[in-house]
């Protein structure tokens, strides 16, 4: 019997009935290959298609038409369903290979939609530690806004229509230091929230949930790292475009200030995805500010243009979704606090019904924004280094799927 999953050639080789000894063969002295008519073929056959035994009376041919697939879920060929060309747990198509996927993603190098798609999962899975840490974190941030707004920011000097020198400079120092609280706030509260957000989603790579509790004891030792690498990339954005831009403000030439505003436009975004992966590498190898500013140069390096468009796509998407949230809720704070009336009397921004569902909107937005922001850079951080290093060896074995790629032959199981 031909071992061929498929079918036997004619004559290829001889049947069970036909081998020396078996019941039904011919004698020593007969001769040894029998005639057309009465050759056997091996009983666990797919069907022939095409192909048929010599002596067989002829069938007509099947109308055209799709294909059906053969039993045993065997076809003569092709990529369709039943083909012996799909893979196992795919049958039937071309793509990738099955993997082990114990949580959000599967344990092997992600295109943008399983990023975006893992991201999401975990929002969704996770949703009690999620949101817990973003809606407390903005509304911390919103109810410092609001009072700000109602009760520094009145405070700034209005200028006349023609300011001096003193004017302008005594206006722009009062409306920074009004500022300054609400920035600190917000510094502090994008540290925890990316500290806290990155501890979660590198659980649920894995398939284990994290709460704040459990999140908060993996970050806290990091937590003024993450600070000063936050500082660091801050400060060094700032002394650059500094440096590019200060000899069209010396000279005061527009020319030279439009050249160095072109020229640090895109080393600015060149240096912000070069470094993006800079904060989970940090996070979740507990190293320093350097290490992890060269980790994140070296992940990246190859692959600036995917991490640059899946980013993006990202930030658009949040912009989508802050746009469809705020809209109608500025709209709805602007009719309860006066309309258009107010804000030529310059009350609307501080009138409380005006701050308090504008500041309502914002929470909002940023419960919903924030994790998401903070997934797909954790995943793409994941990703290039399963790329890279193979991370998703030690993924399987921290999830306790200890036989993962140990053996080629034995399909992957999730944990």
């Amino acid at each position: 019997m031909n071992d061929s999953p498929g079918w036997a050639a004619p004559g290829s080789s001889p049947s069970d009935g036909e081998r020396p000894g078996a019941p039904d063969s011919p004698g020593p002295g007969s001769d040894a290959r029998p005639p057309a008519e009465g050759r056997k073929w091996a009983e666990r056959q797919p069907p022939p298609g095409d192909w048929q035994s010599p002596g067989a009376p002829q069938t007509p041919e099947p109308p055209a038409g799709p294909q059906q697939p053969a039993p045993g879920g065997w076809n003569r060929g092709g990529t369709g369903p039943g083909s012996p060309y799909g893979y196992p747990g795919g049958p039937g198509r071309w793509g990738k290979p099955p993997a082990a996927k114990p949580g959000v993603i599967p344990l092997r190098p992600l295109d943008m939609g399983e990023i975006l798609d893992g991201a999401v999962a975990t929002m969704r899975r996770h949703w009690r530690s999620v949101f817990a840490i973003t809606l407390v974190i903005a509304t911390v941030v919103q109810i410092t806004d609001v009072l700000l707004k109602k009760y520094a920011f009145p405070a700034v000097p209005v200028m006349s229509e023609e300011p001096d020198l003193q004017e302008l400079v005594d206006s722009l120092t009062d409306t920074l230091l009004s500022s300054l609280g609400t920035a600190f706030v917000q510094f502090i509260a994008g540290i925890l929230a990316t500290a806290l957000l990155t501890m979660v989603f590198s659980r649920a790579v894995i398939g284990r949930a994290s709460s704040v509790g459990e999140a908060w004891r993996d970050a806290r030792p990091q937590l003024p790292r993450l600070a000063g690498l936050a500082l660091a990339i801050g400060l060094g954005a700032a002394a650059l475009a500094t440096v590019l831009l200060l000899p069209g403000i010396l000279t005061r030439s527009t020319g030279l200030l439009l050249l160095g505003g072109l020229a640090a436009l895109p080393l600015l975004l060149w240096l912000a995805i070069k470094f993006t992966l800079a904060s989970p590498a940090l996070m979740l190898e507990k190293s320093g500010i350097v290490t992890a500013l060269r980790r994140s140069s070296r992940l990246v390096r190859g692959s600036w243009w995917r991490i640059f468009g899946i980013t993006a796509l990202t930030a658009i998407i949040t912009l989508v979704v802050s746009f469809v949230i705020l809209t109608p809720i500025s709209a709805l704070a602007l009719v309860i606090a006066g309309g258009l009336d107010g804000f030529d009397q310059q009350t609307l921004a501080t009138s409380w019904p005006f701050l308090v569902i504008s500041g309502i909107g914002a929470v909002i937005v940023q419960t919903v924004t924030i994790p998401m922001q903070a997934g797909v850079t954790v995943l793409l951080y994941v990703d290039q280094r399963i790329r890279r290093e193979a991370l998703d060896l030690e993924l399987a074995r921290a999830a306790g799927l200890h036989e993962y790629g140990t053996d080629p032959a034995a399909p992957p199981t999730a944990g």
